[in-house]
């Protein structure tokens, strides 16, 4: 993909906003996002410096709104790996070594704090190809979330059961979640 390919798929992208817990996001301190992986060294360098257990389960990552990977240990709230900001994308990765290179292994939008639609994929594929890491063609595990437009509780929709866990409400087909609670 060329560059000018990238910046376009970056700039159609929707920007996410937090819309989890106040009080986590009021303990986010702003400028101290995740960690920028710009290439496949800077990745191989952050992963080195993460405990063996960890690099054994999946990472928080997001897509920043310049379009950058950012990651953190999987103990990490996406509002914090993100510095408080909106983001192009957020959820968990995994990677593997394939004895020359890190790959990704493993990736999905599982974010309750940006709750993102699965349609971000062009932004995680446009961060990780700038970055030079092979991946997956779409998430490995997408995660479909609603809103309830009757009692306003956030939803995982699964097994294609489109009604709210909590009031059995309807709930929309697309995507919603964009108010925070």
């Amino acid at each position: 993909m060329r560059a000018a390919d990238l910046r376009h798929t970056i700039h159609v992208n929707r920007r996410y906003h937090y819309v989890g817990p106040a009080e986590i996001r009021d303990q986010t301190r702003a400028g101290s996002p995740g960690h920028v992986i710009s290439d496949q060294n800077d990745l191989a360098d952050w992963l080195q410096k993460q405990a063996a257990e960890d690099r054994a389960e999946p990472f928080t990552f997001v897509v920043d709104v310049r379009g950058n990977l950012r990651l953190a240990p999987q103990r990490s709230e996406h509002v914090a790996c993100a510095g408080g900001a909106p983001v192009l994308s957020a959820g968990e990765i995994s990677f593997a070594w394939d004895g020359t290179r890190w790959l990704v292994s493993e990736i999905s939008n599982q974010s309750t704090g940006y709750c993102p639609d699965v349609q971000p994929w062009t932004a995680v594929k446009a961060a990780l190809l700038r970055a030079g890491i092979d991946h997956p063609d779409a998430f490995t595990r997408p995660i479909v979330f609603r809103r309830c437009p009757r009692c306003r509780q956030r939803n995982i929709v699964k097994d294609d059961d489109f009604a709210c866990g909590v009031c059995q409400a309807p709930l929309p087909r697309i995507w919603n979640v964009d108010q925070p609670d």
